[in-house]
């Protein structure tokens, strides 16, 4: 748009003369009719506007009708599958039932041993069994040794005492071994499938009733089972072959299923234990079906129930037509809505096209009338301006190219301002120190010096917090934190809270009430124990008058951390924004040492971290409460107390030589006296071969080296302390320093073995580390 705008270079020069008045012939209006000829064969902005606005609903539809018609799917399939599983589940639980009758009644004829039933008594009883269980063709009795003691048939004459020995047989051997037994599927005069199923009896002594079942009345259970309008359910063997069909000359050709891949998908998720998912395949008809099955346990069988996909996914198919049509509707009105908002935005554009060139051919006295009340109309007014100051004035172009450079400034320090509103937390303490600073430079009483000194070291510990604060959002971001997840006792997070805060609740007039427990957490303690405190912390601050309130909820196996406050609430509209970076709430009467609105911030980053759920809830004027869901573990039976490190002492500096490489001098100078002031010897240098030249007057290779990670010449930290080591051929413990929170820097250094300490470094977490480097004690991760 900008290029419609700017007046070619030639033209505003030629139409100034040597005496500054302005030469209105001397543009060519053939050059604004090329300009014009080139605009439009590049292509209209109507026409851009039109596809433009175009595409984008287009593809906004196309995916919002994707991710319907998928989710549709994957719904209607889930659907379909639970509806078919609990039918096979029905018929399996029915088919249970069948086979447990049938065991119900051979056990009734195990009561008694051979030997204390007449023959009568066994008979009446076997009749009786025949006469309640159809299913029944057969039943033979074996007596403790496995011989053949009567036999009884629906299709031969019965058979008394014939001693047959059976002893040898699976059935025998099975029920006097587990009770119960059951046979394979076979099949009488290769027809009739058939199954056999022994019962041993209470005693040993009382032998085994075997019973012949007939499967074909498993077929009136199958053919009660509707899968919609053309589907089926059938039941296969342990071997896959065909026990129940409503097609019932399938069942008596002995049909092998093993060749379906659904079945044979169906016995290998069995075999792995993923049984609960949705099958497809082809069915015996040569039909693409969706599949559901259900195990028929013990015998080891399994019920089918089959559905076509084309009836599966009918429903889907019209709703995706549906879907379609309603799609290439709102995409034609979406075409109009272009047009017309094209249309509104493009005449108005034209008209100050126009314009432009009129007044850049030197028609000063040409206005643009543009009503539109928007930011066109405020454009037509500058023009408008512009052509009025050209006529007032005969400035060269040289003063035109600043006044537009001056106008460009103007908004990059209005950038700028804006800028700077948002960094008020960090303006704060620098402006504190400049103050404290200035007052140092005059004469002042040693009180007063102390009084500056402290207002320094608040101002620096404001920075340091704001920094190290922005530094965990980047480390959570990036990825690099790793949580150390281990079991442990809440109440020492409890304690913990209640020492922190304990004084500072009785500094502001609250009641800080800790609700202890003696439940076991898994998680990481320090990651949760700066959630708690953050959350504490915010409590306190927000909270005027009242309490703050830490407890636990047990809920089955979690644990339900919560903090409640009688703060004045978090209004409905603000809740989205409250784990936001630098979102404090509105709140006047808050005091002006508020917090920088990024802990909450890391909370959640830190919850989503340990995948512990945050949650809140709030009531205007009576307070809120922030929970957090932990997992919980059972106690263990000793409970180790954590003992608190000992602070680490500076080895004795007489011995250490401190090596210090970075390449800003007022760095290197800062790092050296406070080093020197330790007690230790030290040799400073902008790059490892300055530092070199310096060791030259020492005998031995230095004790530590600390080194910033940027340096000079596009160089790194890891370089430098590289080629020292190479070059004094020693192992010498080494850390790094940066200001740059860059997660780049702090994986390589992680990547390095090397420890990571990102400026402004407090002087006592320096020690420490530097400290650590001369005992020689190993780091294995960045800070």
């Amino acid at each position: 748009m900008i290029e419609i705008f700017n007046f070619p270079h030639d033209q505003v020069v030629s139409s100034i003369s040597a005496g500054g008045r302005m030469n209105r012939d001397a543009t060519t209006p053939g050059a604004n009719a090329d300009a014009v000829a080139t605009l439009s064969a590049r292509g209209g902005l109507f026409r851009k506007y039109v596809v433009m606005f175009g595409a984008v609903v287009s593809l906004a539809l196309a995916i919002n009708g994707a991710s319907d018609m998928w989710f549709s799917y994957q719904e209607q399939k889930a659907l379909l599958y639970r509806i078919q599983r609990g039918q096979a589940e029905s018929a399996a639980e029915k088919i249970s039932q069948f086979l447990n009758e049938i065991t119900a009644g051979l056990a009734w004829e195990t009561q008694l041993s051979w030997s204390d039933s007449t023959l009568d008594e066994w008979q009446f009883d076997a009749v009786r069994l025949l006469h309640q269980v159809p299913a029944l063709t057969e039943i033979v009795q074996l007596d403790a040794t496995g011989r053949e003691q009567f036999r009884m048939s629906r299709e031969a004459p019965d058979v008394t005492e014939s001693g047959v020995d059976h002893s040898q047989e699976a059935a025998f051997i099975q029920a006097m071994g587990h009770k119960v037994y059951y046979g394979p599927v076979y099949f009488i005069d290769e027809s009739q499938p058939s199954m056999t199923i022994a019962m041993a009896g209470v005693r040993p002594e009382f032998g085994v009733i075997v019973g012949q079942v007939n499967l074909t009345f498993i077929w009136d259970v199958v053919s009660q089972i509707q899968v919609g309008k053309h589907g089926q359910a059938y039941v296969v063997d342990a071997a896959a072959r065909l026990i129940a069909h409503p097609d019932i000359s399938l069942v008596l050709r002995k049909t092998d299923m093993s060749s379906l891949a659904q079945v044979r998908a169906a016995r290998t998720a069995e075999s792995n234990g993923a049984a609960d998912q949705p099958l497809q395949g082809v069915d015996i008809k040569g039909r693409r079906v969706l599949s559901a099955y259900a195990e028929v346990a013990p015998p080891g069988w399994q019920v089918f129930a089959e559905l076509p996909l084309d009836e599966a996914y009918a429903p889907l198919y019209d709703s995706a037509l549906r879907s379609g049509v309603l799609i290439l509707v709102a995409l034609a009105l979406a075409i109009v809505a272009g047009l017309l908002l094209a249309r509104r935005m493009v005449v108005p554009i034209r008209a100050l096209h126009d314009g432009a060139v009129r007044i850049g051919s030197g028609d000063l006295a040409q206005r643009i009338p543009i009503k539109t009340g928007d930011e066109l109309e405020a454009l037509g007014d500058q023009f408008n301006s512009m052509a009025t100051r050209l006529q007032e004035s005969y400035a060269t172009l040289e003063r035109k190219v600043e006044e537009r450079t001056l106008q460009l400034e103007i908004a990059n320090q209005a950038k700028s301002r804006f800028l700077a509103t948002a960094s008020h937390d960090l303006r704060q303490p620098l402006h504190a120190l400049g103050l404290f600073v200035a007052q140092l430079r005059g004469r002042t009483a040693a009180a007063d010096r102390k009084r500056i000194v402290a207002g320094i070291e608040a101002a620096l510990s404001g920075m340091n917090e704001l920094f190290n604060a922005l530094l965990d959002i980047s480390k959570l971001d990036a990825g690099v934190m790793t949580p150390k997840v281990t079991e442990f006792a809440v109440a020492q997070l409890l304690q913990r809270v209640e020492t922190t805060f304990a004084g500072v609740a009785r500094e502001k007039g609250l009641a800080l009430r800790i609700v202890g427990s003696s439940a076991w957490v898994r998680s990481d303690l320090i990651l949760l124990e700066r959630i708690l405190l953050n959350l504490v912390s915010n409590a306190i601050r927000y909270t005027s008058v009242g309490e703050v309130l830490v407890g636990c909820r047990r809920r089955s196996d979690a644990l339900r951390i919560e903090v409640w406050d009688t703060g004045r609430g978090i209004p409905q509209d603000q809740r989205q924004y409250i784990f936001s970076e630098f979102y404090r709430l509105e709140n006047s009467d808050r005091d002006q040492a508020g917090g920088l609105g990024l802990g909450l911030a890391i909370v959640d980053r830190l919850c989503r971290l340990l995948e512990h759920p945050i949650e809140l809830s709030s009531t205007l004027a009576k307070g809120s409460c922030f929970s957090i869901t932990v997992p919980k573990v059972s106690a263990l039976v000793e409970i180790v107390k954590l003992q608190a490190a000992a602070q680490p002492r500076l080895i004795a500096p007489d011995s250490s030589l401190v090596v210090v490489i970075d390449d800003d001098p007022l760095v290197l100078e800062g790092m050296g006296g406070l080093i020197r002031s330790w007690g230790c010897s030290v040799v400073t240098g902008h790059t490892e071969g300055a530092v070199l030249d310096g060791l030259a007057e020492y005998n031995d290779p230095p004790d530590v080296i600390i080194s910033d990670y940027h340096l000079r010449n596009g160089k790194t930290g890891i370089e430098a302390i590289t080629r020292l080591r190479e070059t004094l051929t020693a192992s010498i413990p080494a850390f790094l320093m940066s200001g740059d929170t860059n997660p780049d820097p702090l994986r390589e250094a992680q990547t390095n073995g090397y420890t990571l300490l990102h400026k402004p470094v407090d002087p006592a977490a320096l020690r420490v580390m530097l400290t650590q480097a001369l005992r020689r004690q190993p780091v294995t991760h960045a800070q």
